[in-house]
């Protein structure tokens, strides 16, 4: 059984439940059912009627969508999470399954429960809008770059308010074709009725760009980490994300509007920078949500090392050990592994403009193909120029029939045209200049390692500069996709940002996946290197603490003995001092 105390502490973590005091929280926490499940326990069904909402207080829950022919996966949900909420706040059916992947246990608040609580503590109803809007975003969103086990615990876009001041341009624009239309109505003419059918499309267009606009910039949090998404549709393209692990505070500011329409801006501070969430709405919310599970990663932290370390001192003692399950990182982007079925010209072309190389535990990147055709752009006009004189030379003599590609010279031997040897000579040059182009564009080179990042560009016949980093010490990282080009061939900028410098892996790619790349090693290698560290200093204690259980006979005599000695000078000080006193007594 789960006492009072250990209820309020729980409440007291959720962010449903900020700004309520302890003996309100006890209220709550007295009025909730304990519920136990085994594991592959369905709590309920898609469609079924809302009986109440659920607090997971113990284990790891699957949410799914079942549908005739599948069944959809939404999110995991563990310890600290809660579900059940949105179907009695819209008084609806269930939408999606809830089963037990582990033993589990949950507080229940019936519907009644559930309804009085909200009428009672009506400051409440923010806290659980925020994470309905946020769950019902995350499903119609799918965001390819989330690993298989990390789940959407918030997700907003701005305020509309931002929206609204992004349309007031095209809605003041939109007087212009007004005034046109009413001057071809005055003036019976044509000509305006055009003009201003033409503007006001491109205006309606301009409205739906800034539309879209808004709606691509993404606020989120997950359970790894907290990840800025902004784009600009054609030309602009950014995710900045920092582990939720880094996270030094969590702050929020507002003006006098934004208090009074409910938006602000919720900054996130790391190592190196910040995130800032701007123009969010219920932004106390959003900063409580981030804070919790922000908390929620270093008590998950804690809690892993000193399962460690109970596992250490059990191996020791010759007891099992009980391994628990990592949730599965970010995943990294996979190569192409069907490359052996394509055709002899497609590996020879493959391999020549290669620009994701992975060899074990090494991916090397090379700067997008548009980027090669920009540096060779000189030498391949010239090349064409050269061959379509050629063309044009061996076009005119075959129209003239006084000439040939091959004439008899004064010996009788036949010899080439003069012109088109000459053409061919010059292009040899060029072809030479085509390949240096080329080798330099394949030796700038973008490496990822099990243990670092290397940024090397060596020029033919030239210098070479590397720079390079320890993965562990990189602190944060943002990708960027400038202009259209960017946009279209999906090819930018990795920024890593390693203690006071930045090293930049330009014009990549696919800078999302990069970028996914470098997180995954880099939480790989991190997560190595402490648990080495940790296993190290868990083995020396564990030897200690083993040892001492296993001589604890030994160790129970002399201390036993050591106590009676002191307990013996004890007595005999306490009688000293009794019969001084009476002595003192006798003289007074």
């Amino acid at each position: 059984m789960i006492d009072l105390k250990q209820r309020v502490a729980f409440l007291d973590r959720i962010h449903l439940f900020s700004g309520l005091k302890e003996i309100e929280l006890a209220g709550i926490a007295v009025k909730l059912e304990e519920r136990a499940l085994p594991a592959e326990s369905v709590v309920f069904e898609r469609g079924a009627k809302p009986d109440g909402f659920y607090l997971i207080y113990k284990g790891k829950i699957k949410v799914t969508r079942p549908s005739e022919d599948r069944e959809d996966f939404l999110a995991w949900l563990a310890a600290g999470d809660y579900f059940g909420e949105e179907a009695l706040f819209e008084k609806r059916n269930r939408s999606a399954t809830i089963r037990t992947v582990e033993d589990s246990v949950m507080l229940f608040l019936s519907r009644e429960g559930f309804d009085n609580l909200l009428q009672q503590y009506e400051k409440l109803r923010p806290n659980f809008l925020v994470a309905i809007d946020s769950r019902k975003l995350a499903r119609a969103t799918r965001f390819k770059w989330l690993g298989p086990k990390e789940s959407i615990y918030f997700l907003a876009r701005r305020h509309k308010i931002r929206l609204y001041q992004a349309l007031l341009g095209p809605a003041f624009a939109t007087l212009l074709p007004i005034f046109l239309f009413g001057w071809a109505f005055i003036s019976s003419a044509m000509t305006p009725v055009a003009i201003g059918g033409a503007l006001l499309v491109l205006i309606i267009l301009w409205g739906i760009w800034q539309a879209v606009d808004w709606s691509n910039d993404y606020y989120i949090v997950t359970n790894q980490r907290v990840v800025w998404v902004e784009r600009v549709v054609g030309i602009y393209d950014s995710r900045q994300e920092v582990p939720l692990a880094t996270i030094l505070s969590v702050n929020v500011e507002t003006d006098v509007i934004g208090r009074a329409l409910n938006y602000g801006n919720v900054t996130v501070r790391t190592f190196v920078g910040k995130i800032q969430f701007d123009y969010v709405d219920h932004p106390e919310q959003a900063a409580d949500m981030i804070r919790e599970y922000w908390e929620r990663t270093k008590a998950s932290g804690s809690q892993a090392q000193k399962d460690a370390m109970k596992n250490a001192i059990r191996s020791k003692l010759g007891l099992a050990v009980q391994a628990k399950a990592q949730d599965d990182l970010p995943p990294i982007v996979i190569e192409d592994k069907d490359i052996q079925k394509k055709s002899l010209i497609w590996i020879v072309l493959a391999n020549l403009f290669k620009l994701r190389v992975e060899d074990g535990g090494t991916v090397i990147y090379h700067k997008h193909w548009f980027v090669l055709l920009q540096q060779a752009g000189k030498p391949l006009l010239f090349f064409a120029g050269v061959v379509t004189l050629i063309f044009i030379r061996i076009w005119s003599l075959a129209q003239s029939p006084d000439q040939s590609f091959l004439e008899p010279n004064a010996a009788g031997s036949l010899r080439p045209d003069t012109v088109i040897v000459l053409l061919l000579f010059l292009m040899l040059p060029i072809i030479g200049w085509m390949v240096w182009e080329y080798i330099d564009w394949k030796n700038d080179i973008f490496m990822v390692t099990p243990d670092e990042i290397v940024d090397l560009d060596k020029k033919p016949l030239g210098t070479e500069e590397r720079r390079s980093a320890q993965i562990e010490s990189i602190l944060s990282t943002e990708y960027k996709r400038v202009g259209l080009t960017g946009y279209l061939l999906n090819y930018g900028t990795v920024f890593i940002v390693v203690g006071g410098t930045k090293l930049e892996f330009q014009d990549v790619l696919d800078p999302a996946g990069v970028q996914a790349d470098i997180n995954r090693r880099r939480m790989t290698r991190i997560a190595k290197k402490n648990e080495d560290t940790a296993n190290v200093e868990r083995e020396r204690m564990a030897v200690w603490l083993a040892a001492y259980h296993q001589n604890l006979n030994e160790f129970e005599g002399p201390m036993s003995a050591m106590q009676a000695q002191q307990d013996s000078d004890q007595n005999n000080l306490t009688q000293d001092g009794g019969q001084l006193g009476g002595e003192e007594q006798g003289e007074g």
